[in-house]
């Protein structure tokens, strides 16, 4: 307050800075969710799987395996191709697809324009004074550039989930602002009714406004170490969860930061500068009145029964267990990208020109819907390291139409499932997915389905056969709607087994007849044609009639070096063989794998009953192992972590709060009434057909800051006012403690009220809304938005209950 050009300096400072932030900050749809990968494309043309495997692919990944930092390698062996995919540790960026950024920064930017505008009406009708709501607004816009300023310098990008950090933080930015204001006004009123008459200006009327800043800064900026303390579990998550929430968890954390430096810095230079004039009196503002009306009796009747209030809070926190119950698991809800991606698989045999058949036959189903607007596909792999799909996979990118344009009442939800009912091809395993979280997720697991399972071992015959058990038991789980294990058998090739002696006797050695096999059957690349820019390779091999059965590729001619034509047959046995028309390994160990999509019931759930019927029903063969991936990899990952990180959070700030109170059964106080804080966003979660994922988990996190924040600040305002009695020379009484706690309690009213106001008002909009990342941050909202109806029952009731019966005893003991 001495310095306070040099305060309004920094702030213009800092504002011209943060708007080159706003402005400079890469933009994104989601973060960068890409585990550290290095993939190696190895071809071998003409050989099958087997010896694409035995001769490429197992010397690689073995050798991949000693790599520093290698944490996954797997292996795919196809015909003529081997891939090997290294997947490191994290800390390597790298670069991966990215679409629909627009609509995803266009969605959360609305909804933080129309956060500024709830905030700006809610701090008017509380307060009644123009100028006074300007002062508590002007921190949102500051604490937001200040925010992109440091993610800027951070190299965090501008995405749905930084965004939506500073969404869900908004609330409690403005929180600082509103008490600090509100006890300015307190102040000021005050002070008008003890110089009736009189005006207040100069260094009188700064001294009013910095004893009332000195009197609650402290308080806030406690609040503040207790929200950021309650994130350390989401920096702490790991992987594609920790990239995921680790943007949230550091844009809420700058904003909130942000936010309480300039409640202590600009905020009471801007009190100083702007609230004058007559303050209104907070009586005569009907809602304040309306609300302390209803409170104070109440609170009486809290004070006469707090045991029994104390009993009640009990039994409300104990109802969790009904809907805890209820609620299912999953990893994320999926997100609506705004398109899907049809990938089913087929039995494996499929010829070329099926494939192409079946695909057209798909893609003509798929366009029946009317929401779809284009169709268009691929069957087999692309020539990229980053495309291992046999031929027997499809891959379909079904582009839809803007939403405005759907039929009345249909979702995401009903569009897929009208999607299957529409197409049904007999042999077509459906899978539908996001096509953003489809390529983070093969890259990751391998995996395209929620849940895959694993089967490892050395004979493929007895894999084959586990994998297809697999199948069969997860197809009678309820919740699976497609169940396919991928066959290890079912290829047909042409072998050819050279004679040697039979060679030798021609003057022909192996790669002479080799060279023949491959150029002459599987095609050569024997020059190049140009046409303007473009440049096409020109083939040569045996037309297709001489060669499409094993008696007609023994007659082809071969030219022996003194000049002589011998055909391949007499060189060289020609057969057609069975074998696996693709291999694939997990850090060096063959592999099957069984997909298993999930439709109509959580993944939790559906994984748990998977697990217990394949313990049951499934028998496994010595030396074969069997695990569970995909999301539901992740989902387990990321709990195990919070099990583990969320008690000692807690910890932490059980100690700090001891240290704050310096009394062991008030930083038991605020311990303790946490789940009763929680107990609203349950039962919102359950309302609205939630699951718990790892997003709800971190909406609760930030629900535990702000209730915790609620409960030290109520806290604090009733040991000043117990304090002040004591200092006045007032005895330790009940009648004592129980006036303080009137006073205490009743002062927190309308700041009280104002919070929990602009946080619903805040959060509505993202609960409800729409658009691409709505799935997402409405889980992380819907906690918050069902807790800020206990969490503040919990600082205006339980704890002026628990309050009074801790300092009673003493003083009726006293007296």
């Amino acid at each position: 307050m001495a310095n306070r050009f040099l305060v309004v300096l920094a702030m213009v400072f800092f504002a011209a800075a943060g708007l080159w932030g706003v402005r400079t900050t890469p933009v994104d749809a989601l973060p960068d969710l890409s585990d550290a990968l290095v993939i190696i494309r190895t071809t071998l043309p003409g050989q099958a799987p087997q010896i694409v495997e035995n001769q490429v692919t197992y010397p690689l990944a073995t050798t991949m395996l000693s790599v520093p930092g290698a944490r996954t390698v797997r292996g795919f062996s196809f015909f003529g191709d081997s891939f090997v995919y290294i997947l490191f540790d994290d800390g390597t960026d790298l670069y991966w697809a990215r679409s629909l950024i627009e609509r995803a920064i266009a969605n959360l930017s609305a909804k933080l324009v129309e956060e500024f505008i709830v905030v700006a009406a809610v701090c008017i009708v509380f307060l009644w004074h123009l100028r006074s709501a300007a002062v508590a607004i002007i921190a949102l816009p500051l604490g937001v550039m200040t925010a992109f300023l440091v993610m800027r310098g951070q190299g965090i990008n501008a995405n749905i989930m930084s965004l939506g950090g500073i969404a869900i933080a908004i609330g409690a930015m403005v929180d600082a602002a509103v008490v600090m204001i509100e006890n300015a006004h307190k102040k000021l009123e005050a002070w008008q009714h003890a110089h009736p008459g009189q005006s207040l200006a100069g260094e009188a009327r700064w001294k009013v406004i910095t004893d009332a800043a000195e009197e609650v800064g402290p308080a806030l900026f406690f609040s503040l170490l207790i929200i950021t303390l309650s994130f350390i579990p989401v920096f702490t998550l790991q992987a594609q969860e920790g990239r995921l929430f680790g943007p949230l968890a550091y844009t809420k954390t700058y904003a909130m930061a942000a936010a309480a430096g300039l409640s202590v810095t600009l905020i009471p230079v801007l009190m100083g500068a702007w609230i004058r004039g007559r303050i209104p009196d907070e009586r005569k503002n009907p809602i304040t009145r309306a609300l302390i009306a209803a409170y104070r009796p109440a609170l009486e009747w809290v004070l006469r029964r707090p045991k029994v209030t104390l009993l009640l809070a009990v039994v409300v926190a104990a109802s969790t267990a009904w809907p805890l119950s209820r609620l299912g698991g999953e990893f994320l809800p999926r997100l609506d990208e705004g398109d899907l991606l049809y990938m089913p698989s087929a039995l494996p045999g499929l010829s070329a020109q099926k494939a192409a058949e079946l695909l057209q036959i798909t893609n003509r189903m798929i366009k029946t819907v009317p929401e779809v607007e284009r169709v268009f596909g691929k069957a087999g792999r692309a020539e990229t390291a980053t495309d291992p799909a046999p031929l027997e996979m499809f891959e379909t990118t079904v582009k839809l139409k803007p939403r405005d344009q759907w039929r009345a009442g249909m979702t995401p939800e009903k569009l897929v499932e009208e999607l299957d009912a529409a197409v049904k091809v007999p042999g077509l395993a459906n899978i539908w997915i996001p096509p953003i979280r489809n390529r983070i997720d093969m890259l990751a697991t391998g995996i395209k389905s929620p849940i895959g399972v694993k089967v490892t071992g050395s004979d493929l015959a007895v894999i084959d056969r586990i994998a297809q058990d697999v199948e069969r038991v997860a197809k009678t789980v309820p919740g699976v709607s497609s169940a396919l294990a991928e066959r290890l058998t079912g290829g047909r090739y042409v072998d050819v087994q050279i004679d040697r002696a039979a060679a030798a006797r021609y003057g022909l050695n192996i790669a002479d007849v080799q060279a023949v096999v491959s150029g002459a059957i599987g095609g050569e690349n024997v020059a190049e044609t140009v046409e303007g820019l473009a440049r096409f390779p020109i083939n040569l091999r045996y037309p297709r009639e001489w060669r499409d059965t094993p008696e007609r590729l023994a007659a082809l001619p071969v030219f022996t070096p003194m000049g002589q034509q011998v055909t391949l047959g007499t060189v060289a046995t020609i057969a057609l063989s069975d074998g696996p028309p693709m291999l694939k390994s997990e850090n060096a160990r063959p592999s099957g794998w069984v997909y298993v999509d999930v439709r109509g019931r959580d993944l939790a759930s559906v994984a748990a009953d998977l697990r217990a019927a394949v313990a049951r029903d499934v028998t496994l063969a010595p030396g074969t192992s069997l695990g569970f991936s995909g999301q539901f990899e992740f989902l387990e990952r990321a709990n195990a972590r919070l099990k583990i990180v969320v008690p000692a959070t807690l910890m932490i700030i059980f100690v700090l709060l001891v240290l704050t109170f310096d009394r062991v059964d008030e930083a038991l106080l605020i311990m303790a009434t946490l789940p009763f804080a929680l107990t609203g966003g349950v039962w919102f979660l359950w309302a609205m057909g939630y699951h718990l994922s790892i997003a709800t988990g971190v909406g609760f996190i930030a629900l535990a800051g702000v209730a915790a924040e609620f409960g030290v600040v109520m806290l604090l305002y009733l040991k000043q006012a117990l304090q002040a009695r004591l200092q006045a020379g007032a005895a330790p009484s009940i009648a004592v403690v129980h006036d303080a706690i009137r006073e205490g309690a009743v002062l927190r009213v309308r700041p009280k009220a104002m919070t929990v106001a602009v946080i619903l008002a805040g959060l509505v909009p993202i609960v409800w809304g729409s658009g691409t990342g709505a799935e997402v941050m409405s889980r992380i909202a819907a906690p918050m938005l069902g807790g800020m109806i206990t969490a503040p029952l919990l600082s205006l009731f339980v704890v002026p209950a628990a309050f009074s019966l801790m300092r009673s005893r003493p003083a009726a003991a006293a007296a």
